[in-house]
């Protein structure tokens, strides 16, 4: 999978959808997908995906680190990119999904973590933080 972690210097990008294995009905998240096109990479779909889902394109792309989601039980591996360098660019937008854009404010960055209970979230924001501070 890859994720991708959409920042325009006042506000960083998440998505708000229901994951009916959790219960939960508006878990916040990075935007993400799956590396399920023929022969995309992780920087493909992740381009791909930021438009889909959030409606953007980036001007820069960084990766940013590359997790197994949960050694004791899959070998699937998350990509985790930076983007930056923002811009309008509507992608193809995936029938069955309910996904509500949101932006946060970096300036709240501590709590908009807090408020998250995905790990490829979490580390994504967490690695945001960590470069915004130093």
């Amino acid at each position: 999978s890859v994720a991708i972690v959409a920042h325009d210097d006042e506000h960083v990008w998440l998505v708000r959808q229901p994951r009916e294995a959790t219960g939960d009905p508006d878990l916040l998240e990075l935007p993400a997908g799956k590396l399920d096109e023929e022969g995309e990479g992780p920087l493909e779909c992740g381009v791909r995906e930021l438009a889909e889902e959030i409606g953007k394109a980036a001007a820069s792309w960084e990766h940013l680190t590359t997790y197994f989601t949960s050694a004791g039980f899959t070998d699937e591996q998350c990509h985790v990119y930076l983007a930056t360098g923002l811009s309008d660019r509507p992608g193809q937008r995936v029938e069955d999904e309910r996904i509500d854009i949101e932006p946060h404010a970096l300036a709240a960055l501590d709590a908009t973590i807090a408020e998250c209970h995905d790990a490829k979230t979490i580390i994504g924001l967490q690695m945001l933080r960590a470069r915004l501070a130093g």
